[in-house]
């Protein structure tokens, strides 16, 4: 049975790997976001490396098209074509994320791949440098969140400055974490406003600086929920804070975007362009 003999369309989708599952979940993902209008039952199954995890895949995706009376779509990231082959046999419809592409590049290249489980998130050769590179940039953007220390900036690679929960945390975390970027951050508050210059801390490091700002009433609602009725909360703080924050941006030319709608992924990404950063991990 299709979608279009469903009432309320509800679409299985599992997404299996044999290993993490992180590259698979994301490209499937952005597949099905396409399809806004169809709600999507999402099972993401990782470490499916032997035959008989895949045919516990085979029942459950069986067991959701009798539940659903819908063909599941089966996204996998398979090395061993057996598996894929297999799941073929089940109700699912399956989408193999990897072996097209691979056919296209070996003829390419004119060489064979490797067909090696894990190569993407691996832990030897090139793999292993860029996981130690990513887990030393979490450790300094950890140790540089908030403005807490502020010694060690001329070994950023990045400072992120804005009023307190415009997003800068999650972001150098984030870029921390996909790029290998060594991210501080640097809240701007009343102390800094008042005095109408840039920070000391920050001086020296003008060029690394990218600013975040948000819409007023967001702020509001985001702060409400970690100080409820407060000062610091209040929609009119938020506004003079938003408004003096973009002031210090264009008096000092600081680079910045707007974190209200945009994603931590698409302000990431944003940021790594506008500044120009060389990323050492994908």
């Amino acid at each position: 049975m299709t979608l279009k003999n469903t009432e309320n369309p509800v679409c299985p989708a599992f997404i299996l790997s044999d290993r993490t599952g992180v590259t698979a979940g994301t490209m499937a993902h952005s597949l099905l976001s396409q399809f806004p209008n169809i709600q999507f039952e999402r099972h993401t199954i990782p470490f499916v490396d032997a035959d008989d995890k895949v045919k516990s895949c085979i029942r459950q995706i069986n067991h959701s098209y009798k539940a659903h009376k819908v063909h599941p779509l089966v996204f996998t990231s398979f090395m061993d074509n057996n598996y894929t082959h297999e799941l073929e046999t089940s109700k699912g419809i399956v989408i193999d994320l990897i072996e097209p592409f691979i056919h296209r590049l070996e003829h390419h290249l004119m060489s064979d791949s490797s067909h090696k489980v894990g190569q993407a998130h691996g832990m030897s050769g090139t793999g292993e440098h860029d996981y130690m590179h990513r887990i030393d940039a979490i450790n300094f953007s950890m140790r540089y969140d908030d403005g807490v220390r502020t010694g060690d900036y001329h070994k950023a690679d990045l400072i992120l400055v804005g009023v307190s929960r415009a997003g800068k945390t999650p972001t150098s975390l984030y870029m921390a974490l996909h790029y290998g970027l060594n991210t501080a951050n640097y809240p701007l508050a009343d102390d800094d406003f008042e005095k109408g210059t840039l920070p000391d801390a920050l001086i020296e490091s003008r060029e690394k600086l990218f600013g975040l700002t948000i819409d007023p009433l967001q702020l509001h609602k985001i702060r409400q929920k970690r100080r409820a009725n407060s000062e610091y909360s209040a929609l009119n703080q938020c506004r003079q804070e938003v408004l003096q924050a973009q002031q210090f941006y264009k008096r000092y030319r600081i680079p910045h975007a707007d974190s209200t709608a945009m994603s931590i992924e698409e302000l990431a990404s944003l940021i790594v362009h506008r500044m120009n950063l060389e990323v050492s991990y994908l």
